[in-house]
C-alpha cells in the first residue's frame, strides 16, 4: 500500500510545442491506469533530444497552464524551464528524490521514448531514481523491438503489478495501456504554418484556450 506520508508522484515530461489533446488524453489514461493524481507535467526548457522548439519556453509554459485550467488531475512542474542548461530528466529526478527520498516516483514514457532510453543522459541511473511506466496501446508489441542494451533491464525490472510502483521508491517497469492518440505536435505546427484550411484542421486538435493563445501571439506562423 502507498505510504500516506509520501504519496506517489507520477511525471509526464515533454516539449509541449504546443500542448494538444493527445498530451491531455495520455496523461488522463496514465492517471487512471496508475491510480495516481495529479499527474505532474514537466515541460522541457531546452530539450536535448530534438531541435530547438518552435515556441519559447515561456510561451509553451503559458499554453500548458491554459490547457490544464479546470483539470484538477493535472499539475505543472516548471523546474526544467527555470533551470539553466539542457533539460536532462536525470537531473530532475535527482532533485525530486532529494526533496522526498521515500516517495515513489513514476516516470511516464511513451513506447518510442522507452525504446530510445539508451540515448538519454545517465539513462542507467533512471531506475535507481524512479519507476518507469511505459504507455503503450493494447496489443502493441513494442518490447519485441527493444535495443539490446535495454533487454536485461526489461527482463529484470518488469512487473505487472501496479502496487509494486506505489509501495517502493523506484526500480520497476510497468506497462500501462493507453488509447490511441494519433496527434503530432510537429504536424500541428506545420498545419498552422500552412494557414487557411490546414490551420483550421489543427484547431480541432488543441484546447480552445491554447488555439486562442497561438493565434493571439502568432506562434508557428510561416
Amino acid at each position: 500500500m502507498p505510504d500516506e506520508a509520501h504519496p506517489p508522484l507520477a511525471l509526464l515530461g515533454g516539449t509541449f510545442d504546443p500542448v494538444h489533446l493527445g498530451h491531455l488524453g495520455l496523461a488522463d489514461d496514465a492517471r487512471r491506469a496508475l491510480s495516481v493524481a495529479p499527474i505532474r507535467l514537466l515541460p522541457a526548457g531546452d530539450p536535448p533530444h530534438r531541435p530547438p522548439p518552435g515556441a519559447s519556453a515561456a510561451h509553451r509554459l503559458a499554453m500548458l497552464r491554459l490547457a490544464i485550467e479546470g483539470l484538477p488531475h493535472l499539475a505543472i512542474d516548471d523546474r526544467e524551464v527555470r533551470r539553466q542548461g539542457k533539460s536532462y530528466t536525470a537531473l530532475t529526478l535527482d532533485e525530486l528524490r532529494a526533496e522526498d527520498p521515500p516517495r515513489p516516483l513514476i516516470l511516464i514514457l511513451g513506447a518510442d521514448a522507452f525504446r530510445g532510453l539508451p540515448t538519454w543522459h545517465r539513462w542507467q541511473d533512471l531506475l535507481g531514481l524512479a519507476h518507469i511506466a511505459v504507455a503503450a496501446r493494447p496489443g502493441d508489441p513494442f518490447d519485441a523491438a527493444l535495443p539490446e542494451a535495454l533487454v536485461p533491464l526489461w527482463r529484470s525490472r518488469r512487473t505487472t503489478r501496479r502496487a509494486d510502483l506505489l509501495s517502493s521508491p523506484a526500480g520497476r517497469i510497468l506497462v500501462v495501456p493507453i488509447r490511441a492518440h494519433d496527434i503530432s505536435a510537429s504536424a500541428i505546427r506545420a498545419s498552422i504554418a500552412g494557414g487557411g484550411d490546414a490551420a483550421g484542421s489543427a484547431r480541432a486538435l488543441l484546447p480552445p484556450a491554447v488555439w486562442d493563445y497561438i493565434a493571439r501571439h502568432r506562434l508557428y506562423a510561416a
